[in-house]
């Protein structure tokens, strides 16, 4: 029965099992490094935490659950999980990736990556034809964003999957900003699906935790053997934070949904914003495609004031309701100024190429009062 459930129900019971010690009905916190066996060999299924651990097993069964696949894994911080996915490679492979997307992925490819031998390239994603022409027999694997963050562009998921398959090439989908709730990129085509499960999965900004899902086992394989061979997996209390969050994603995203429309349309009214950025409004680039992949348009929005620099430093230091912050996704309202934190580590040369200006804000709209978040940007922004 559970695997013919609803999302909502998928989000607690996806997956989940009584604990087999007691029945406990919330997965328990195992907190144990190794496993005491009868015989070399001989035990119930564990060994030791590194390799599996229950706590970590039930969130990965979660996982695969909620993006409709088979096998998911667990790791210490969303890029520990991009990390063994581009471990996958070898030297000389070539990687396409979107241009607009997170400072941290463009540093791990760039800063580590790239210096192992592997190329990679930026392209915007609007134009598949622009695309194709960046494989050649070197490439392995696409890697995408959708919204991308901060400019919350929407990349055809279909559409790149076409081409992937038609060049024999993994393609990766990043959808933390969209969750399983508003797309799940595996039954549009992605063969491998990336989460910074410490934004909305865990959802409450108490934990760092990344996941990967995929339907085929070859592959899975591949990546359950990384993640034990590098090591860099999520311990159980992590695991145990992350489940309990899953459990109310469902909810927490429909008010993420609400606030979000509400907030972008009022700043788009705002005589004091040039420019808002948000899926849901006609004008957006490629707002069909989001229409028809998305549930929803979600509780992100990148904007800029009208201003400089300094101007939008100012208006982030006024905010109250809305703490000036790294990171998204969790129940509370939060802002960042992308060219002096999540986007530092790119040049400002390549920032401002996909539109990401030192002016630019990004908000994380939460589940507060709605009037009380518009109020906090009103006296910020006077």
């Amino acid at each position: 029965m559970k695997k013919d459930l609803k999302f909502n129900s998928k989000t607690i019971h996806g997956g989940q099992h009584p604990d087999k010690a007691y029945g406990a009905v919330m997965p328990p916190i195992y907190q144990t490094s190794t496993y005491a066996q009868t015989t070399p060999g001989g035990h119930k299924g564990y060994e030791y935490s590194r390799s599996a651990n229950p706590t970590r097993t039930a969130l990965e069964q979660a996982l695969a659950s909620i993006e409709n696949g088979s096998h998911g894994l667990a790791f210490a911080s969303g890029l520990a999980a991009i990390d063994a996915v581009l471990k996958l490679l070898g030297p000389g492979d070539e990687v396409i990736s979107t241009s607009d997307l997170y400072g941290g992925s463009y540093r791990l490819f760039k800063k580590v990556f790239e210096k192992y031998g592997i190329r990679f390239h930026f392209v915007g994603m609007d134009n598949m034809e622009a695309i194709e022409s960046y494989i050649n027999p070197n490439t392995k694997m696409v890697w995408v964003e959708t919204p991308t963050n901060p400019m919350m562009n929407i990349i055809d998921i279909k559409a790149v999957s076409a081409l992937t398959q038609k060049h024999g090439l993994l393609l990766a989908v990043d959808n933390t900003f969209a969750t399983p709730y508003l797309q799940q990129p595996l039954d549009l085509g992605a063969d491998i699906v990336m989460h910074s499960a410490t934004k909305y999965l865990g959802g409450h900004s108490d934990v760092v935790v990344g996941g990967l899902v995929v339907k085929d086992k070859s592959l899975a394989d591949r990546l359950y053997f990384i993640q034990n061979a590098s090591g860099a997996v999520c311990g159980p209390m992590d695991s145990f934070l992350t489940l309990r969050g899953i459990k109310t994603l469902h909810v927490r995203m429909q008010r993420h949904c609400e606030n979000g429309e509400a907030i972008a349309k009022y700043l788009q009214a705002h005589p004091k914003i040039e420019k808002v950025y948000w899926p849901g409004f006609e004008t957006h680039p490629n707002h069909k495609v989001a229409k028809a992949q998305m549930k929803g348009f979600g509780g992100m929005i990148s904007f800029v004031p009208k201003g400089n620099y300094d101007d939008a430093i100012k208006i982030v230091e006024k905010l109250n309701l809305f703490t000036l912050a790294e990171s998204l996704g969790g129940v509370e309202s939060l802002a960042g100024h992308p060219a002096s934190m999540t986007h530092a580590s790119i040049p400002k040369e390549e920032r401002e190429k996909s539109g990401v200006v030192d002016a630019l804000i990004r908000l994380s709209v939460g589940i507060e009062d709605v009037e009380d978040l518009k109020a906090d940007l009103e006296q910020a922004l006077s």
